[in-house]
């Protein structure tokens, strides 16, 4: 079954000129840490407008490419095509790196694993396991729910593991339709930000599955803080914003608060990390 991009707008506004009017489009790994930090940003510039809208990672570097956005959030690096169109249309930009997540891999709270390998769940998300027997002994379909092709968290996963996807998955719009997904399906696995996971807490019918980069290895949880400050969490990434030059000085004092003191401690609160230097 393939699902519609879902896109939301959130704006954070007051009577304004087009020089403090901000627009953010892009991933939805990073579109509710987005909108918090930029109603913060606001609490203490009023003169500001700000347009927060999701869509997905590939939704906002098109809307860089096409002039349409102040910052494009996206939680996968551009890839070479990109480069190539932002030169050919002379769109020089900055990269800002705001934060850092990590992907979660999640199931039914009563599924019987805790743990999964990394050559396992290739297997099981690139089709070659089309039912749960080799791993859990039961034989039951496997249900993938994932994302689009147009999301960062989709790219980041697949290139990662360099797989294509079964073409079974299904096709779901952010974190809260995927979690659903997995809490009525105790056959079903999906992927979603570990900041969604800890700003939404753990209880409930939803485990996180720990991850081994080799079978034998100890496994790591993507809730593990001190994990992820170390670099021993196989899915972890950094969160991009892109901004063409002719918006960098409006938006210049929206990333120095997101760098500063409170934007940082946001960052955290959602549950996303902050960049070890």
């Amino acid at each position: 079954m393939r699902y519609l991009v879902c896109l939301f707008i959130i704006i954070i506004s007051s009577c304004t000129n087009a020089n403090r009017s901000i627009k953010v489009k892009g991933s939805d790994t990073e579109v509710n840490l987005a909108v918090s930090l930029a109603e913060n940003f606001y609490n203490v510039n009023t003169d500001f407008s700000l347009a927060i809208s999701g869509g997905g990672s590939g939704l906002g570097i098109a809307s860089l490419l096409n002039g349409q956005t102040d910052i494009a959030n996206s939680s996968r690096p551009l890839n070479d095509e990109e480069i190539a169109l932002l030169k050919a249309k002379r769109i020089p930009i900055r990269t800002v790196i705001f934060a850092e997540d990590a992907t979660a891999f999640i199931v039914q709270k009563n599924f019987p694993l805790d743990s999964i390998d990394i050559t396992t769940l290739t297997k099981v998300l690139n089709g070659k396991y089309r039912s749960w027997k080799p791993v859990t002994g039961q034989n039951v379909l496997i249900n993938i729910y994932g994302r689009q092709s147009n999301s960062g968290t989709h790219s980041f996963i697949s290139k990662k593991l360099k797989i294509e996807f079964s073409r079974d998955a299904k096709e779901m719009n952010g974190n809260a339709q995927i979690v659903e997904g997995i809490k009525r399906d105790g056959s079903g696995i999906g992927y979603v930000g570990a900041g969604y996971i800890l700003h939404n807490g753990t209880n409930g019918p939803v485990k996180v599955l720990k991850i081994s980069e080799k079978l034998g290895l100890p496994a790591v949880s993507p809730l593990d803080k001190k994990a992820i400050a170390a670099h021993r969490y196989y899915f972890q990434r950094p969160l991009y914003q892109f901004i063409p030059l002719t918006s960098w000085s409006k938006v210049a004092s929206f990333i120095d608060f997101e760098k500063g003191i409170a934007g940082q401690r946001i960052i955290t609160s959602l549950g996303y990390y902050i960049i070890s230097q």
